[in-house]
């Protein structure tokens, strides 16, 4: 039995493991550990890669989604109150973001297709007091960025991309982080495009607001000693930066490798109990996660256990449900109810071999209600 761990993090760092050595030895050597030229390179070779203008290394990816909303109340684009309109399914830090600005959470169902916050249902949550929409795309899939910033353009509204998991996908050419007004990327561990720790940045296209945002990250300084806001302390590391710089460069080997094992499982899992995502254009889902549904989840996840593979929830509980967000439990989204209850992420990650995805289709395709 092969045995298929859910994420081998070990094995895809071991790649480049003399890579990594030797840029954190660099950095060690040169003394200089804070807002560096690592940083700088960094920032860079990322705003490069996303095909957007400016990136700010920051210290995490829900810090990169809270200081972008600070901003833009620094701006007067958003006051207090406002509202954003999110996907009811995401991970809980995009709603952080926005209430830590004091403004309000607007949830909307995502479509049962892709998992992403669906188009039709933004419209009707907009109201006099809705200034800017969140979209995330969720598992490594890009949203319907073409529609959303139509509406977005219609309304006058900001939009700010939660790419947290989707690190180089794209669609028509244009790769996240480069339709909204400003993007959010976490470079946590396990992300696609991973450090090893805490890491996050921001895309933008829009000068002001990136002088602004490496203003707010810096203590709301640009001159040390001289502060023009009440900033945080929000930055990406030297050592970090270097080992990103490292494991950008083997980022697109690494999505076409998730991208292969999707393929496989896709063609591969034949099993009218479990519900496979659909299959999108070119390009358009890294695959950070594989999320099928089967309504005896459950069991099923016992059942792979069984068969030596380890299968996780994305996620438990969905955010109306969170006691942290206890003024929204009266709410009902049916759709993220009915989600959150039955998917179950499969393994994923370049390092798979093709034993090891065999055993995973093996074991969905063997599944049956009596087990």
């Amino acid at each position: 039995m092969s045995h298929s761990p859910f994420l081998d993090l070990k094995s895809i760092n071991a790649a480049y493991r003399d890579e990594l050595i030797e840029v954190c030895t660099r950095v060690i050597d040169s003394g200089w550990y804070i807002l560096g030229e690592e940083v700088a390179s960094f920032e860079k070779e990322f705003s490069d890669y996303c095909g957007a203008e400016h990136c700010i290394g920051v210290a995490n990816g829900l810090d990169a989604l809270t200081i972008v909303i600070r901003a833009w109340k620094e701006l007067g684009l958003l006051a207090s109150g406002d509202e954003i309109i999110v996907p009811a399914n995401t991970y809980i830090a995009s709603i952080l973001a926005i209430s830590e600005n004091s403004l309000t959470p607007v949830l909307v169902e995502p479509s049962l297709e892709t998992y992403n916050i669906n188009p039709e249902h933004i419209k009707e949550a907009i109201t006099s007091r809705t200034r800017a929409i969140l979209p995330v795309h969720l598992y490594g899939r890009l949203a319907e960025m073409p529609a959303i910033m139509a509406i977005a353009k219609k309304y006058d509204l900001l939009v700010l991309e939660d790419c947290a998991q989707a690190h180089g996908a794209s669609l028509n050419g244009q790769k996240a982080g480069n339709w909204g007004d400003a993007a959010g990327f976490s470079f946590y561990p396990g992300k696609n495009l991973g450090a090893l720790g805490d890491a996050g940045a921001i895309t933008t296209n829009n000068t002001e607001l990136a002088k602004l945002l490496r203003t707010l990250s810096n203590y709301g300084s640009q001159q040390k000693y001289k502060n023009d806001y009440k900033g945080v302390n929000s930055r990406l590391d030297e050592l970090q930066a270097a080992i990103l710089r490292v494991k950008l460069r083997h980022l697109n080997a690494e999505i076409s490798a998730r991208r292969h094992v999707a393929d496989s499982y896709l063609n591969g899992i034949q099993n009218s109990l479990i519900s496979l995502p659909s299959r999108p254009p070119l390009k358009q889902h890294v695959w950070h996660l594989f999320v099928i549904r089967c309504q005896q989840r459950e069991l099923l996840q016992k059942h792979l256990a069984e068969n030596g593979i380890q299968a996780m929830i994305h996620y438990p509980i969905p955010p109306h449900h969170q006691q942290a967000y206890k003024e929204f439990k009266e709410y009902s989204f049916p759709i993220t109810e009915q989600i959150h209850k039955q998917i179950l992420s499969l393994p994923m990650g370049p390092t798979l071999s093709e034993n090891q995805v065999a055993s995973v289709i093996a074991a969905c395709n063997s599944f049956n209600d009596s087990d």
